[in-house]
């Protein structure tokens, strides 16, 4: 153990061991920082998405660092809600009983060059038996108003405004966020109105008690630091929870295969004899069955649970080529003298392979240790990305696979690739910056040189 530890005090002499060790910790610190912050099956819950979960993020949105590059800002989302905010309504009481107008105005104030993406309301409504009735009416910062749609209001409605096609027709054939907003919809290039622009809902309640709320949601062009995707979800999500994801997968794999792998080499080198026969032709077997095709075939015919992937992973590689290298070293080790005298005074054979032979080579294949964890995070990436990850899960992969079965780069929505991907370049730099130097310590060949 002090030689061990001696030989990681030399790490210091190399700079790309630091920086290494520093981006791998930096990876750690935001797998804790996802982990606190956002419980599993919140992550999971977010990530699936459904009703009202992402109602208010814009779909394909940017992430917000985009305006730092841009002369002309893009809008992030805008929302008004008049729940909670009594100057946004008045109530007028009819001389029917139970019956009142209920006037809702959203107003925000709009001061960018580009037009936002959508227009929507939500509406919550209180009431037993009869539902409130509710009209709409947009008013521009130089008075001119455009009626919309009346209809009746359930408990939870909505509105989407940039899908009503009768007023789209009333508006020259303009997107309804183009033309509501723009300083004339009939101009040949319309250009946004700045300035206060109003959402008037003229509600009526017919019973005692019942209520009214609207929420206006304009849809801006940028979100949060990794922008949405196709489903409204906010990347950020998957990128956060991908971390701690794939470094359990990575050091899982490596950990369970090359430990496993090192027991079967040493218990093999030992006894010999058909206990080392059995271990070579099941090496030999499995050196011949392609992993990639094998978890492909699985994932397509029967699960794509990760933790299956996990274990088959981990089948695959205890009698993979490792397997030989392993104990071509532990052949030599039990020819050492130490292993001779501790078979003289009598240590018995399980005591001589985890006490002598395994410790002994352990130094020696901590460099590959390190080295092998991207290699499992990178083959977890690429099954997801070939569609063959967990659905549930919100992993680098899947963001990957989500923007090539979406054509994010034919629609250049780079952000959406370029994220994980350079989070999976990140990790496989730090662990393979760490394992060279490591390997130039624990080496002797190398360390001569």
């Amino acid at each position: 153990m002090r030689a061990l530890l001696a030989r990681a005090q030399e790490l210091r002499r190399y700079p790309s061991a630091i920086l290494g060790l520093a981006m791998i910790c930096t990876l750690v610190i935001l797998a804790v920082y996802a982990m606190a912050t956002m419980p599993y099956r919140e992550a999971v819950r977010l990530w699936q998405g459904g009703e009202g979960v992402w109602d208010e993020n814009p779909r394909l949105a940017k992430p917000s660092w985009f305006n730092a590059f841009r002369k002309v800002k893009l809008p992030p989302t805008i929302v008004v809600d008049s729940a909670g905010r009594p100057e946004t309504k008045q109530r007028i009481e009819f001389e029917e009983e139970g019956e009142a107008d209920v006037l809702i105005t959203l107003a925000f104030d709009y001061q960018y060059d580009v037009f936002p993406k959508e227009l929507a309301v939500y509406l919550t409504a209180n009431f037993e038996k009869v539902a409130p009735f509710a009209s709409f009416i947009w008013r521009t910062p130089d008075g001119r108003e455009f009626p919309m749609t009346s209809t009746s209001v359930r408990t939870r409605d909505s509105y989407r405004i940039s899908q009503d096609r009768k007023l789209q027709a009333e508006l020259g054939g303009r997107q309804p966020e183009i033309g509501l907003l723009a300083a004339d919809p009939w101009a040949e290039t319309p250009v946004p109105l700045k300035g206060r622009h109003e959402l008037i809902v003229d509600g009526i309640v017919f019973e005692p008690g019942s209520d009214l709320d609207a929420r206006l949601v304009v849809y801006g062009q940028v979100h949060g630091i990794a922008g949405t995707d196709h489903l409204r979800r906010d990347i950020t999500v998957a990128l956060l929870w991908g971390t701690p994801i794939a470094l359990c997968f990575g050091l899982l794999a490596a950990v369970g295969s090359m430990s496993t792998t090192m027991v079967l080499a040493a218990t093999g080198s030992w006894y010999g004899r058909w206990v080392d026969g059995l271990l070579q032709r099941l090496n030999e077997l499995v050196m011949i069955l392609p992993m990639l095709p094998i978890l492909v075939m699985v994932g397509t015919l029967y699960s794509r649970s990760i933790w299956l992937m996990l274990g088959l992973i981990i089948l695959l590689s205890i009698f993979g080529g490792a397997l030989r290298i392993y104990r071509a070293m532990f052949l030599q080790t039990r020819e050492a003298p130490y292993i001779e005298a501790a078979r003289a005074y009598g240590a018995g054979n399980l005591r001589i392979i985890f006490l002598y032979l395994i410790p002994r080579i352990i130094p020696v294949l901590v460099p590959q240790f390190v080295s092998l964890i991207p290699t499992f995070v990178f083959l977890e990436a690429t099954l997801s990305l070939l569609g063959l990850g967990d659905p549930t899960i919100p992993t680098w992969g899947k963001v990957l696979n989500d923007a090539s079965q979406n054509g994010a780069l034919f629609m250049g929505h780079y952000y959406w690739v370029l994220a994980p991907s350079l989070l999976l370049i990140f990790t496989g730099l730090g662990f393979a910056m760490l394992g060279f130097a490591l390997d130039r310590v624990f080496n002797p060949r190398l360390r001569e040189q």
